[in-house]
């Protein structure tokens, strides 16, 4: 990619991520990159471009995610615990502290009250696709006889909830620090061990 169109694009997911889409202006983007306004038109045709640029570049990488664990979830593993702690991994660690997809949520979380298009993209990728997964995996988990029967939509908001509560608590309320990760695997961790002792599951 040309260093200079990268440029624009990583100053304007941070400007983005700020302020939103709407606050942030083409001669704002132009200025912390350091070059001309109509350099910009080079390699954007306008500021809506550059936003779904990112935006597209951001729907890669989460069906990209939503892919690999789909593949763990019909995958051999050596233990339920190993398979869940690998979905728990890449959904925490490549997703929602994944800097770009960190930020990339941030703009959709400002923009979708502003955005129709963004409201949709914002609840497909942070609430439908996690949900729908979640739901596959406790279908499976009863089907393998490792927890009780019930309701598997119900056990996916249930589990969900409050992973979607502490990452707006860690991830998406200020800085995006190692010590606010921390906070956040502590606090998630620590629901998952209590949801899964609450429905019976088998961690062995």
């Amino acid at each position: 990619m040309n260093s200079t169109r990268k440029k624009i694009l990583n100053v304007s997911l941070e400007l983005f991520s700020q302020r939103g889409f709407s606050a942030v202006s083409i001669r704002d983007i132009c200025k912390c990159v350091g070059i001309k306004e109509s350099s910009v038109y080079y390699h954007f045709e306008n500021k809506q471009n550059i936003f779904d640029v990112l935006l597209d570049k951001f729907s890669e990488i989460a069906k990209g995610m939503m892919a690999q664990l789909e593949n763990g979830l019909v995958g051999e593993q050596d233990g339920f615990k190993d398979g869940f702690n690998m979905v728990s991994d890449c959904f925490f660690e490549q997703y929602l502290m994944n800097d770009f997809c960190n930020k990339v949520m941030r703009i959709m979380f400002i923009e979708q009250f502003n955005n129709e298009d963004v409201r949709k993209l914002y609840q497909h990728w942070l609430m439908d696709e996690p949900l729908h997964f979640q739901s596959n995996i406790f279908s499976v988990l009863m089907n393998m006889g490792m927890i009780q029967a019930c309701d598997s939509e119900y056990l996916a908001v249930k589990y969900y909830a409050p992973i979607y509560f502490y990452a707006q608590k860690w991830l998406f309320n200020g800085e995006l620090t190692e010590e606010r990760k921390e906070a956040f695997r502590i606090d998630a961790y620590k629901h998952i061990q209590t949801f899964f002792g609450e429905i019976g599951g088998n961690n062995g």
